[in-house]
C-alpha cells in the first residue's frame, strides 16, 4: 500500500491558490448573503472561477493531481484540498461547492446520456443548484429505513411512479434546481428495494420549507404530494439506489474531514495569533505552559486528522481495498478534532470569541453538524468496527 503522507509542491501551491481565491473573490459574496438561504451569486462564482468545473473534471485534472481511476469524476485527494483550502478562508463558499458535488455526483456515477447533459452543465457553471435528498424524519443514521414511497402511476405509461412522503434536514432544499432522491419502488426490505430518482426542483407536487438551523446554511425539508417521475428519471437502476447513494458518500465522508481540518487550521491559526499579542500575567499568553501546551494539542491533533484525510483520499482514488473503514476513520477522527480545536480556540480568546461575527464565533456554529451528517460518528465507529471482521 502506497500513500503520501505529504502534499507535493504543486498540491501545496494549488491549495494557497485557492485560499487566496476564496479570501478575496468569494468571502465578500458570502458576507452579503442571507443566512439559511441558497447564495446563487456565489454558486455562480464557484462557476465562474473553475472551481466546479474542479468537482466534475470529464477527464481534466488539477495540477498536482494524482492518476485516479474515474477520468469524468473528481479525484478524491482534488476533493480534499478543494474543501479543506476553501474552508479555512471562506466555510460558505466550501460548503456552496462541497453541496454541488453532494447533490450531481450521482448523475456523474449513475445518470444517463440524458440526465448529464440536461443538468451537468447547469450545476457546473453554477447556474443549476443540486441537492442530495436522503434523510427522513424517521431515517437518519438508519438510511436504509427510507419510507418515501414511489408507487406505480395508473395514469401513466407503466414505467412511471408518484413519489409521496417526506424527505428532511436536506441541504439546499427546498431552492435547489435539482434533487437526487431515494426512495422505496419495492416491497423488498432495507436497502434493497431502494430507487435513486432525477427530480427537478419544479415538479408538479414538490413543495418544501426552511428551517431555522445552529448552522448558517440552507437546509430544509420536502414534501413530495404524487410528484410523477418516469424511467427516464431513474439514476442507475430500480433497487439500485442505495448503492448509488453508498458510492457518494464513500468519496465525500473524507472530504467532510478535510472541511473539518480547514475549519481546525483557521481556529489553530487564530488562537496562536492571539495568545501572542495578547498580555496576562505579565507576559504574553503563549509564555504560560497551560496556553502554550494547549496550542501543541490542538496543533499536533490538527495535523493527524489531516494525515488521516489525505491517506483515505490517496487510498480512495489508488483504488485500494478498506475504502469504508479509512474513510469513516477519516471522518470521524477530523471532525472530532475540529470540535475540539475550536472550542479551545474559543475557551483561549474568551468572551470575545463570542461576540456575533467573529470568526470562531462563526466556527463554533460551522463545526457542530458535520459530526452528525453523512453518518454521525456514532455510525462511522459502527462502519470501522464492522470492517475490523471482514
Amino acid at each position: 500500500m502506497v500513500t503520501p503522507f505529504a502534499l507535493d509542491p504543486q498540491q501545496r501551491a494549488w491549495s494557497e491558490e485557492l485560499r487566496a481565491l476564496a479570501a478575496e473573490r468569494l468571502r465578500p459574496l458570502a458576507a452579503a448573503g442571507e443566512p439559511g438561504r441558497v447564495n446563487r451569486p456565489l454558486v455562480a462564482a464557484l462557476g465562474e472561477l473553475g472551481l466546479l468545473a474542479r468537482l466534475f473534471p470529464a477527464g481534466r485534472a488539477p495540477a498536482g493531481a494524482s492518476e485516479g481511476p474515474a477520468p469524468d469524476a473528481v479525484r478524491a485527494m482534488d476533493l480534499c484540498l478543494l474543501r479543506e483550502s476553501l474552508a479555512r478562508e471562506c466555510t460558505e463558499a466550501e460548503t456552496a461547492l462541497a453541496l454541488q458535488g453532494l447533490g450531481a455526483y450521482p448523475v456523474v456515477q449513475s445518470g444517463s446520456a440524458r440526465q448529464r447533459a440536461r443538468w451537468m452543465p447547469e450545476v457546473v457553471a453554477g447556474r443549476a443548484v443540486a441537492a442530495f435528498a436522503l434523510s427522513e424524519p424517521a431515517a437518519g443514521s438508519d438510511a436504509a429505513a427510507l419510507e418515501l414511497r414511489a408507487e406505480p402511476d395508473p395514469g401513466g405509461a407503466g414505467d412511471g411512479w408518484r413519489l409521496t412522503g417526506e424527505k428532511t434536514w436536506i441541504s439546499n432544499a427546498p431552492e435547489a434546481d435539482v434533487y437526487t432522491v431515494f426512495a422505496r419502488t419495492g416491497q423488498a426490505p432495507g436497502s434493497r428495494g431502494v430507487t435513486a430518482f432525477l427530480v427537478p426542483g419544479d415538479s408538479a407536487g414538490l413543495s418544501g420549507r426552511g428551517l431555522d438551523m445552529l448552522s448558517p446554511h440552507p437546509i430544509g425539508t420536502l414534501t413530495f404530494d404524487g410528484v410523477p417521475v418516469g424511467a427516464g428519471d431513474v439514476l442507475g437502476v430500480p433497487g439500485g439506489g442505495f448503492r448509488v447513494a453508498m458510492r457518494t458518500l464513500d468519496l465525500f465522508r473524507p472530504s467532510v474531514g478535510a472541511f473539518a481540518v480547514g475549519m481546525a487550521r483557521a481556529a489553530l491559526a487564530a488562537a496562536v495569533a492571539h495568545t501572542g499579542e495578547r498580555r496576562a500575567f505579565g507576559g504574553p499568553l503563549k509564555d504560560l505552559q497551560a496556553v502554550s501546551h494547549q496550542l501543541a494539542e490542538m496543533a499536533t491533533r490538527t495535523e493527524a486528522a489531516a494525515l488521516l484525510v489525505y491517506a483515505a483520499a490517496a487510498a480512495y482514488d489508488a483504488g485500494e481495498p478498506g475504502i469504508a473503514a479509512r474513510s469513516a476513520m477519516a471522518k470521524l477522527f477530523a471532525t472530532e478534532t475540529a470540535q475540539y480545536v475550536v472550542d479551545a480556540a474559543v475557551q483561549l480568546h474568551g468572551a470575545r470569541a463570542l461576540r456575533r461575527g467573529h470568526l470562531l464565533e462563526h466556527l463554533y456554529r460551522e463545526v457542530r453538524a458535520p459530526r452528525i451528517y453523512e453518518g454521525a460518528s456514532e455510525v462511522q465507529r459502527t462502519i470501522i468496527a464492522k470492517e475490523l471482521y471482514r
